[in-house]
C-alpha cells in the first residue's frame, strides 16, 4: 500500500536537493577564508591552507583509494625544493615555478607509483617509505638544495610579470600581503575543488569500489592498477602543489618538508580529522598545525603532547572528528 509523503517532508526534500544547498559550504568556506587574514596572522593562515591541501591530497589516496603511503612527504618537500630552485636560481615567475614543481611531483609520482602499486597493504607503505628516503638523502647531499641549511631566501617574485606578491596592504594598522594571500587561496581552493570533483566522478566511484573489494572490481573488468596509479599520481601532484605554495609563502624549503616525520604528520592529520571524508583532513590539518604553533614554547614536548591528544581523540572519535560527527548525525535522523 502506497503512502504519500507529507507536504512539509516534500518541501524539506526540495530544499535539501536545491542546487544552492550544495554550494553553500563552498560559499561559507570562501567567506571564512577571505576574512581570516584580517583576524589572524596572514602567513600562518596561508600555511594552514597549504597543509590542508596536502592532507586532502593524501586523503584522496588513503581515504578513497585505500592506499597507505608512508612517503608522501617526498612529493610535498621535493616540489618545495624544485619551486624554490626555479625561482631563486633560474629566475622563473611564481606561476611557472609552481607549475614546474607540480609537474615534477607528478613525474616522481609516476616513477614511485609504478613500483609501489605492485604491492598491497603494509608492503605498499614500506616501498613508498623506502623510495621517499632516497629522495630525502638526495635533498641532503645535493649542492643545489643547501644541505642541512635548506634552500633559503626564496623570492615571491612578480606574478604574471606585473603583480608583486611581496607587496603589503595596510588594513586597520596591520600590513597584509593581500596579493600573495589571494594567490594562495586560489591555488588551494582550486586543488581542493579538483579533489571534490574527482571523488564525485565515475573515477571516484570505481576508486572507492577498489578500496572496498579489489578482487570484485577486477572481476568486473576494471584495470585496477591503472586506477591506483592515476590516483597516486594525482595525489602526488596535489601534494606537490601544496609544498611548492608553502615554500613560496615562507621563502624556505628545508629537510623537514621532505622527511619521514612530515609523512607521519599528514597521516596524523587525516586520521584525526576523519579518513574518507572531504572535510576531515582540513580539520585535522588545522588542528595539528595550530597545536604545533601554540605549543612551540614546549620544545621537544610538543610531539609528546600532540601524541597524547591524538590518542585521546582516537579513543573518543574512532572515525575522526568529522567522521564521528557525521556518523552521529546520521544515527540521530
Amino acid at each position: 500500500m502506497e503512502t504519500l509523503a507529507s507536504p512539509s517532508a516534500s518541501r524539506l526534500e526540495k530544499r535539501v536537493n536545491h542546487p544552492f544547498v550544495s554550494y553553500l559550504p563552498w560559499l561559507v568556506a570562501a567567506v571564512v577564508c577571505l576574512a581570516a587574514p584580517f583576524l589572524i596572522y596572514p602567513v600562518f593562515v596561508m600555511e594552514l591552507l597549504c597543509f590542508a591541501l596536502f592532507a586532502a591530497a593524501f586523503n584522496l589516496l588513503l581515504g578513497f583509494g585505500g592506499l597507505l603511503s608512508f612517503g608522501h612527504a617526498c612529493f610535498f618537500g621535493g616540489a618545495a625544493y624544485l619551486c624554490g630552485h626555479a625561482l631563486k636560481v633560474w629566475g622563473l615567475t611564481p606561476e611557472l615555478g609552481i607549475v614546474l614543481a607540480t609537474l615534477g611531483a607528478g613525474v616522481l609520482g609516476v616513477l614511485i607509483g609504478m613500483v609501489a602499486i605492485r604491492r598491497q597493504g603494509i608492503y605498499f607503505a614500506m616501498v613508498t617509505l623506502a623510495l621517499a628516503q632516497i629522495v630525502f638523502f638526495s635533498c641532503l647531499q645535493l649542492p643545489q638544495t643547501g644541505g642541512e641549511d635548506g634552500l633559503q631566501g626564496i623570492p615571491r617574485g612578480m606574478l604574471f610579470g606585473f603583480i608583486d606578491l611581496s607587496a603589503e596592504v595596510m588594513v586597520a594598522g596591520s600590513k597584509i600581503p593581500l596579493a600573495m594571500y589571494l594567490f594562495v587561496l586560489t591555488l588551494c581552493f582550486g586543488g581542493y575543488w579538483l579533489i571534490w570533483r574527482t571523488v564525485h566522478s565515475p573515477f571516484g566511484v570505481v576508486l572507492k569500489a577498489i578500496r572496498e573489494n579489489e578482487p570484485r572490481a577486477i572481476s568486473l573488468g576494471y584495470r585496477v592498477d591503472a586506477y591506483k596509479l592515476t590516483a597516486f599520481v594525482l595525489s602526488a601532484m596535489l601534494s606537490g602543489l601544496a609544498g611548492a605554495t608553502k615554500a613560496l609563502v615562507v621563502g624556505l624549503a628545508s629537510l623537514t618538508d621532505v622527511s619521514w616525520h612530515m609523512s607521519g604528520e599528514v597521516v596524523l592529520m587525516t586520521l584525526l580529522g576523519g579518513m574518507g571524508t572531504l572535510l576531515g583532513p582540513v580539520v585535522g590539518a588545522v588542528t595539528v598545525v595550530s597545536l604545533h604553533h601554540e605549543l612551540s614554547a614546549l620544545g621537544s614536548w610538543v610531539t609528546v603532547t600532540i601524541g597524547v591528544i591524538f590518542v585521546v581523540c582516537v579513543m573518543a572519535f574512532r572515525r575522526g572528528i568529522v567522521g564521528e560527527i557525521a556518523y552521529r548525525m546520521k544515527r540521530s535522523f
